[in-house]
């Protein structure tokens, strides 16, 4: 539907790259080049690897949105430094508003890789390939527009859709936002196309690239959300046909050299030690403020202090539960050789030979979040089966955890969620999870209830500055993000979320 958003639909890029050969090096599209682009298969092959570099940024900024804004994790608090308040501690502390920048940068980014994506599914017919190299890359697309309006309809609810490339600034301004109900059928049929045209695997210099098992995964994932427990579990059972199994350690899930590995579903591709422009640097972010090399081993070097585990989730954790080490610290030592209690995340820090680049992936998908889905959605449909309990069952036992058994379904519906929130800790997960398994006046308490705590125990010390009267309050309409003030005042038609 027509009346939209101007400068994001007519920014349409298409794409240059590397000239390696191999998937980790593509670089991000950011030239527009010539309208012959897409005559071979390579260009082709060119212009979705390069959709697939825009993902990196994506997901290298989706903590804010996603466990930021939760009871996981918070901030090393900066009473030097308080320029943070209109963007990331706006969504810390629940006070986001149409006006919220990194909100702003949230809905821009989806829309331009939603460019591309179209951009390259329109181009892709003209290409001098084989039938089934475009097929399959066709799915590739499928996939990723597939998630990126879940992402939307996840996040702002009503979404404008748009599967095709805009040709003239005017054309834009026609769009405006789809019922949520609409934004839905657009996902199942772009991943429906995907599950059908994908393969299950790739050879070594393509891994990496969206597979049958990933548009599976997501489908049963966009099913749950949606409590259709049926429709899930069948789909999820197919997963499970797939070939993926759990590893032994839960550690080497995060180890730069074990990239891919029969656990993984889909990862983001970021490659480090190099100068060639697609390394991650989440520690970067995450570590303490003033470690000065205590954290990050080179001289001096301090992390951002953002997204630090809350005592919160500290707590959470059995006692002999062994995620916890490798997810995160609750502190470091020193330089000087003294305590500081500063949480940070762990599962992301590890030895790299370049200030500022590392060689993390992020995992995306992994089969351990389909067994909770699959545990989840049993137990919606026939209570705390033996199936369900096996699914939550084996990933507690690679934690080292006793089994659960006995539970109601109430009771057995808390403890996936719990376990969720461990076993999946600081991988992009907790926000839609309390949205999918909580009604609005509960998610509305619950985080309230957070709030509290976290105001009367703060998880890093305030340094005497005190909490503002609005902080760790959140209203029902946040359930939500508004549409960016930027949209509004390019088109005042397109209406914005209540409470905005």
């Amino acid at each position: 539907m027509k009346k939209g958003t101007i400068y994001i639909l007519t920014s349409a890029l298409i794409f240059t790259l590397s000239c390696s050969d191999e998937f980790l090096n593509k670089t991000d599209p950011t030239v527009l080049v010539a309208d012959e682009f897409y005559a071979t298969e390579e260009d082709m092959e060119q212009a979705v690897n390069g959709v697939y570099g825009q993902l990196r940024g994506y997901f290298g900024n989706q903590w804010q949105f996603t466990e930021f804004i939760t009871d996981n994790t918070t901030l090393h608090f900066n009473p030097g430094n308080r320029g943070q308040g209109p963007a990331l501690e706006a969504l810390e502390f629940w006070q986001y508003n149409a006006g919220t920048p990194n909100i702003n940068s949230l809905y821009n980014n989806i829309y331009s890789i939603m460019v591309n994506v179209n951009t390259t599914l329109t181009r892709m017919p003209e290409a001098n390939a084989p039938e089934e190299v475009k097929s399959r890359a066709e799915g590739e697309m499928r996939f990723i527009r597939g998630f990126l309006y879940f992402e939307l309809v996840r996040y702002f609810g009503d979404a404008i859709i748009i599967t095709e490339p805009v040709q003239t600034p005017a054309e834009a301004f026609e769009y405006e936002r789809s019922p949520a109900e609409m934004v839905y059928q657009q996902v199942f049929e772009d991943l429906n196309a995907a599950v059908e045209a994908l393969p299950n695997s790739y050879p070594s210099s393509l891994v990496g690239k969206a597979t049958r098992g990933a548009a599976l995964t997501l489908l049963g994932k966009v099913h749950l959300t949606r409590h259709e427990y049926t429709e899930a579990i069948a789909t999820l059972n197919q997963v499970t046909q797939l070939g993926y199994h759990l590893l032994s350690d839960y550690g080497d899930i995060y180890d730069p050299q074990n990239k891919n590995h029969q656990e993984s579903i889909w990862e983001i591709q970021y490659q480090g030690d190099n100068l060639f422009g697609v390394h991650s640097s989440f520690i970067y972010t995450f570590a303490p403020r003033e470690s000065f090399g205590a954290v990050i081993d080179f001289s001096g070097q301090e992390g951002g202090g953002w997204n630090t585990p809350t005592l919160d989730i500290i707590n959470s954790y059995e006692e002999d539960d062994l995620r916890k080490e490798v997810s995160l610290r609750e502190g470091y030592t020193s330089l000087e050789g003294d305590w500081v209690p500063v949480p940070f995340i762990n599962k992301y820090h590890n030895p790299h030979s370049i200030r500022g680049i590392t060689d993390d992936n992020w995992p995306a998908l992994r089969y351990a979040d389909v067994l909770l889905m699959l545990a989840e959605a049993i137990n919606e449909v026939e209570g705390p089966t033996g199936e369900a309990y096996m699914h939550l069952n084996e990933i507690r036992e690679r934690a080292g955890l006793s089994p659960i058994n006995g539970l109601s379904q109430d009771a057995f519906r808390n403890a996936v969620l719990a376990e969720r929130r461990l076993e999946l800790a600081f991988e992009n997960h907790r926000w839609f999870d309390l949205k999918r398994t909580m009604t609005v006046p509960q998610l509305v308490n619950f985080l309230n209830d957070y709030g509290l705590r976290e105001r009367a125990e703060p998880t890093t010390s305030r340094e005497g500055i005190p909490f503002s009267n609005n902080d760790f309050i959140f209203n029902e309409h946040q359930v939500l993000f508004p549409i960016p003030q930027d949209q509004i005042r390019i088109n005042p038609d397109i209406a914005q979320n209540p409470g905005y």
